[in-house]
Formats: structure tokens, sequence, C-alpha cells
């Protein structure tokens, strides 16, 4: 029988159990969570995945409706690929890389495979909160990414969003765009391959721009409707087809807002996997200063003070609230109060 792993760490532990360790390795103040970049995907061994899960240590993390396993701290939670509920699901497993020690890594959607008991209510909204336990695995649950992401070590993270990336992908593309037949995946989950015509199919990211607009002292803020109520973040919108990076950071600000910004400067990116963004975070300098928001992209956009947004950031201001923790905004937000982002 396999034994769970969980972490980066190999340590084996009691097949029915998913032990709770400490994670030395958890995402810095200073890092852009799930962009550490740092995983080993060993594209070359894509074509050779079935060898690679039946080697010893190869190990596999289990998604559940794009959920990944993790253990009650909040760490991943890993099953050997000869475990009773993962050994039949080779062929439909992803391969992700090898991890420090040269072992196989892969993900596989475990939806339809495996029954699961619900802890709270399945939720549609802003964050789901609930978990999903399976018998034999108490230590264990699937837990809402962005509920945990920034738990989880880079290594992890960026383990867990790109599987999750990958998973929405192919379920939203079983057949192909060129003839409309059914598609199969190949290449150990990052392709996919039309069954009629052959046409090869790749997984796709949506580039999208995220923006620190400042105006002296103050930082431009806006919120979707659909948002916690008194939540407040940078701005951003999908890059167009043939669009430079920087006239998608001028246009979306002035679609959104009215407001016109000189000096755009990339600073930093994150993947952004809900469903296939790359976020790309830039700093500008505004030269208009009157509002104007479009109602069909915002609810509400303000210029907040340093001070205010400093206050939000801490939990401490009596309407603000901050931008999501281990989301770039809140990353760009942090270094613009930092003095690092003029």
């Amino acid at each position: 029988m396999g034994a769970v792993r969980f972490g980066q760490g190999l340590t084996q532990i009691d097949t029915m159990r998913c032990a709770t360790v400490n994670n030395t390795t958890q995402q810095t103040d200073d890092a852009v969570t799930l962009g550490a970049g740092t995983l080993d995907r060993a594209a070359h061994l894509r074509g050779d995945a079935a060898s690679l899960w039946a080697q010893n240590g190869a190990r596999v993390l289990p998604l559940w409706s794009h959920k990944p396993f993790c253990n009650d701290s909040g760490g991943l939670a890993f099953l050997e690929t000869d475990h009773p509920t993962v050994v039949d699901l080779a062929q439909d497993a992803i391969f992700m890389g090898i991890d420090d020690a040269g072992a196989a890594v892969f993900a596989v959607d475990v939806t339809r495979t495996w029954t699961v008991t619900q802890v709270a209510e399945l939720q549609e909204g802003f964050l789901d909160p609930s978990q999903q336990r399976v018998d034999g695995l108490p230590d264990c649950a699937f837990l809402e990414l962005r509920a945990v992401m920034t738990l989880l070590s880079p290594w992890e993270a960026e383990v867990a969003s790109t599987a999750r990336g990958l998973l929405e992908w192919h379920g939203r593309h079983g057949f192909c765009a060129a003839c409309g037949a059914k598609s199969a995946m190949t290449q150990a989950g990052w392709q996919r391959t039309c069954s009629s015509c052959s046409a090869p199919h790749f997984p796709r990211t949506d580039p999208v721009v995220i923006m620190l607009v400042t105006r002296g002292n103050s930082v431009l803020l806006g919120r979707n409707e659909n948002w916690p109520e008194g939540m407040y973040s940078l701005l951003a919108g999908f890059v167009e087809p043939g669009e430079p990076i920087e006239a998608a950071v001028r246009r979306e600000v002035f679609e959104e807002s009215g407001i016109v910004v000189a000096d755009v400067t990339y600073i930093a990116s994150q993947p952004w996997p809900f469903p296939a963004s790359l976020m790309i975070g830039c700093a500008a300098r505004a030269t208009s200063e009157t509002i104007t928001i479009d109602p069909l992209e915002l609810q509400d956009a303000m210029w907040v003070t340093r001070e205010d947004v400093a206050l939000s950031m801490a939990g401490m201001h009596p309407t603000l609230k901050p931008a999501r923790k281990g989301a770039i905004a809140h990353y760009l937000l942090a270094k613009w109060l930092a003095d690092e982002i003029e």
C-alpha cells in the first residue's frame, strides 16, 4: 500500500492518516503568492508519464472540484501513486514535474471518483469556506485554494495553482476548436489532441493588467458589487489582442474610472488560475483627478490616502477593508506603503 505524503518533505506516514507538520517555508511578505517559479516542470519527460507514475517515490495531489487536498495545517497532502484511492487514475493524471529529490509529482481530478463528506455548505460567491473530507484519511480535506494559498510553501502554492489552472482548462476544452470532435488529454496533461483531425490544443493563459495608480499621497481604489462590503482593491482588466501592456493599463484605467495615467512601469506578476489569468502588476502616475466610473465595470472608485490604506491593511480602518492577502493587489499596496514603489 502507498503512503500519504505532504508538502515538499518526503516524510512517510501511516496510510490511513494525513498528519500535520510545521510548514517552515511559508510565503513571506516580500514574495508574490503563487509566483515562486521554482517548480521544475521537466517538460522533456512529459512523453513518458506512465513510467514516471510507476517509479518509487512518485506522488500525486488529488483535487476535488478544483480544490487541492490539504492537511489540517493547510499544507498540501500528497498520496503515493500506488495508494489504492488513486492507483487506477494514472491515465487521467497530469505530470507536474519533479521535486528536489528527483521524484515525479502529479495532480489528478477526483471529483467523479472519490466520495466526499461535506463539512459546512458548499457556497458560491467570493470565497467558498466549505471542506470536503474522505473516509480513511481523517486528517485531510479539500480546501479552497484562495483560502490556504498564503499558508502553503512557495513550491506547494505553485504546484496547487498550476494543477488548478490545468484542470480548469481541461474541463472547458473537451472538444476540438477546429472541427468540433472530441479531444483527448496527451503529453501528460499539457496538451489535448483531436480524435478526428489530430489538431493539437495547448493550455491558455489570459493576461490581465492590475494597476497601482497614484496621485501624490493617494492611490486609486475601486470595488466590484459582488465583493464583501467595504472591500476595495486596485483596478484591473484584460489585455486585448494586439495590445501592449502599457496601452492596456492606460485604456483600462480610463475606461473604468475616467482617470488618465502616464509613466507606466511593470512591477511583478502573479499566476491567478481562477480560472486562467496571469496578473501583470504595474504602477502608473495619474495626470487627472476627477473620477467618472463605468457602472458596468465598477460599483465605486475613490482616491484613498496612504494613511487610510495603512490603517486598512492593519485591519484598523473603520470602513475600508483591504485587498485579499495573497493577491497581487495586496502585494503592490504593501510595496507602495513601504516606499518601494513611487
